[in-house]
């Protein structure tokens, strides 16, 4: 009888193929949970614009970060936005797009403020028909983590 002994060599390929694989999936677990970090700050922009467009301002506020709740209260917010959009601009509704996020590793919503780490910046485009025309807004919009979730910051840097 012969017996069969597995070559050193053929341990190495098996070493090699089974070392190949792990790196694959270690990188491919990191680029998801990148991907999926910047879809999931966006689909909340898109949320915090889409209850703008139709005038639900109580809804889009609760998507704010709690620094920026504080600087103006709900009933002040809801207010605000409605007689701007709705009484300034004579218009119901407007559309958006939303571009794609950029990452910032640390960012400030005012100069001496708190320093947010994994911040990502979306630059919004909000185009309005009313009584005075046909105008167009950008604004820079970004969202941080907030107690797991992601809300929505404005830059108030002067």
């Amino acid at each position: 009888m012969l017996k069969r002994r597995r070559s050193k060599n053929g341990n190495k390929v098996i070493v090699i193929i089974i070392g190949i694989g792990l790196i694959f999936i270690f990188f491919y677990i990191v680029f998801s949970l990148l991907v999926n970090a910047e879809r999931d700050a966006r689909k909340v922009v898109s949320e915090f614009y889409n209850y703008e467009s139709n005038g639900n301002y109580g809804e889009s506020w609760n998507l704010l970060h709690t620094g920026m709740q504080v600087r103006f209260d709900r009933g002040t917010y809801v207010q605000d936005r409605a007689h701007v959009f709705n009484g300034h601009f004579g218009t119901d509704t407007f559309t958006y797009e939303v571009s794609e996020g950029k990452k910032l590793k640390e960012w400030r919503m005012i100069k001496d403020g708190e320093t947010f780490k994994a911040v990502y910046e979306f630059k919004v485009q909000q185009d309005f028909k009313g009584k005075y025309g046909h105008f167009m807004f950008v604004q820079y919009v970004f969202v941080g983590k907030e107690e797991g979730e992601w809300r929505i910051l404005w830059d108030y840097n002067k």
